[in-house]
């Protein structure tokens, strides 16, 4: 994480952006391009990464004046990157449904483990799983941009309902709400994998 001289550094960068220097931009495009690129990759699909990278960095040039300068430069900008692939999937919306019929037992078995887990660490540890890329990209892939986004943040990310709703920009009990509701559609979308009686 950044100290406070790094974060003094980007705040004047910034106001030297605002002041009408605006090559300086290119300081903090260089230095955060990475973390930008983790998160788009984290939420998007890998051949929207770049674009939604360099979005993302557009978003936040032309938010400049609204950055207030005793903020910390990075959770502002990872917000922004978060909130671009919201915006991603919610123009996007749902593919139509493909199934899954092929399904082999190390897919099967992922499906089982996930479909019982009762904690949201479970939840996590199987979201990791490599078999489990596919399924789980697809079975998010059947819900809107809400559901899809606060599932990943709180269930696959860790992070907490307050976080989450600092970066989405929600209430904490909207969090709370859709994240519960979130976790039932994805259960019943993979329910529906593995045959009836299961949902």
């Amino acid at each position: 994480m950044e100290n406070s001289p790094a974060g003094g550094e980007d705040a004047e960068i910034v106001r030297r952006v605002i002041g009408g220097e605006v090559n300086a931009f290119e300081r903090l495009v260089e230095k955060y391009q990475s973390l930008v690129l983790r998160i788009a990759n984290r939420h998007a699909p890998r051949d929207q990464v770049k674009d939604l990278a360099q979005e993302t960095f557009i978003r936040a040039y032309q938010s400049l004046p609204a950055f207030e300068g005793g903020r910390n430069f990075q959770p502002w900008l990872s917000t922004i990157a978060v909130r671009t692939c919201y915006d991603y999937w919610r123009k996007r919306g749902r593919s139509p449904e493909i199934p899954l019929d092929s399904l082999d037992e190390k897919h099967k078995a992922w499906l089982e483990a996930t479909l019982f887990a009762k904690s949201s660490q479970a939840f996590h540890e199987a979201g990791r799983e490599r078999e489990a890329g596919e399924i789980l990209d697809w079975a998010l892939d059947q819900l809107t941009a809400e559901d899809r986004m606060v599932l990943e943040l709180v269930y696959l990310e860790g992070l907490s309902v307050k976080e989450a709703a600092r970066v989405l920009g929600w209430s904490v009990a909207n969090v709370k709400v859709r994240s519960f509701r979130s976790r039932r559609k994805l259960h019943r979308v993979l329910s529906r994998q593995m045959g009836p009686g299961r949902g």
